[in-house]
């Protein structure tokens, strides 16, 4: 071995790093441990120095004697849900700014796998973003007293929550039905544990109930492009002249169902989604109800770094609000559907 050989990673110690930057042990440590705390140009230096000298950090010894892992989870019902992805990559966008990774969980919609998830995850995690969780509250508020929760549509008081609100683009929907003739529309729902499906529900039969509209609910459980298309039938045999879907995959298979009928939307029936997560790319172009799922992302992450960087918890209630996004799927009310 040369005399410019860098020491070996095991024989670093916090000690060599804090000389060779000119800063306190503490400050090391804070610069790998909370960057936050310190600025860009003494976390800068301090890494320099551990460049120079060959140390790399280690994650786990650090987690063992600080409780900091530098990492956080976001647990979601259904990844393959397209509200989904831009929720999560606006968080871990955020959270990698901060300096954490991003764990991702997928509970399958099942609140015994969710609370396995979470149990799992806390031993490696600060903290989590739950979006649509389908635990009981119960259990929620035992996971936030050991790591810090974020909610995303799950209104909990006590526990800083995003909640996307639908009655705005819900009364645009039925005020935009109504001026074009309809009288009444079917809802397909989502599964009756979700927030969603709960707060949509009553949203729309309130505003339709103002609107003097006639409303058919029909239960589909879990949603899925495939309950779209199942429902038709049912659709059809209510009369209605437009649908309601709780979210735009099931609305495109509602309309892959029509099309297979040989009925035309919007000329034969109107079709409006919730969450505007496919409307680009369907055919005919979606109408359907903005639920803006990067914005929640974005503000669940804001909440939980401020509490991870303060170390208080936050009771914050943020409300992101909803509209309507006219396209080509709705019109005039037909009367002689069959």
């Amino acid at each position: 071995m040369t005399g410019n050989s860098k020491a070996s990673t095991t024989s670093v110690t916090i000690g060599d790093i804090a000389r060779v930057a000119g800063v306190s042990r503490s400050t090391v440590s804070r610069a790998f441990s909370r960057p936050e705390l310190l600025s860009a140009e003494t976390v800068q230096r301090v890494k320099a120095a551990a460049a120079q000298l060959g140390y790399v950090a280690n994650h786990a010894a650090r987690a063992l004697s600080t409780g900091r892992f530098g990492n956080v989870a976001v647990v979601v019902p259904d990844i393959a849900n397209p509200f989904f992805p831009p929720l999560v990559r606006r968080v871990q966008t955020l959270a990698d700014a901060a300096g954490f990774a991003v764990f991702l969980g997928d509970s399958d919609e099942i609140a015994d796998r969710e609370a396995n998830l979470t149990s799992r995850l806390s031993a490696q995690v600060e903290g989590f973003v739950l979006a649509a969780p389908r635990l009981d509250e119960q259990r929620i508020r035992e996971l936030d007293a050991t790591r810090p929760v974020v909610l995303v549509n799950r209104d909990i008081s006590g526990l800083a929550r995003v909640l996307i609100d639908p009655s705005g683009g819900l009364d645009e929907a039925v005020a935009h039905l109504q001026r074009h003739g309809h009288r009444s529309l079917v809802y397909l729902s989502g599964p009756r544990e979700s927030w969603s499906d709960q707060q949509r529900r009553a949203a729309l039969l309130s505003a339709a109930k103002r609107a003097g509209l006639e409303v058919t609910i029909q239960e589909l459980g879990r949603p899925s492009s495939a309950a779209g298309r199942d429902a038709v039938g049912g659709i059809l045999s209510s009369g209605a002249t437009a649908v309601i879907a709780f979210d735009d995959v099931v609305a495109q298979g509602v309309m892959a169902g029509l099309a297979l009928r040989g009925i035309d939307v919007p000329r034969d029936i109107s079709v409006i989604g919730c969450d505007d997560t496919l409307a680009s790319g369907t055919h005919p172009a979606l109408t359907t109800i903005s639920a803006a799922s990067a914005a929640a992302g974005d503000a669940a992450a804001e909440l939980l770094l401020a509490v991870l960087s303060s170390g208080e918890r936050s009771e914050a209630r943020v409300a992101i609000a909803t509209h309507l996004v006219v396209r080509a799927t709705s019109d005039k009310a037909r009367d002689d559907i069959s």
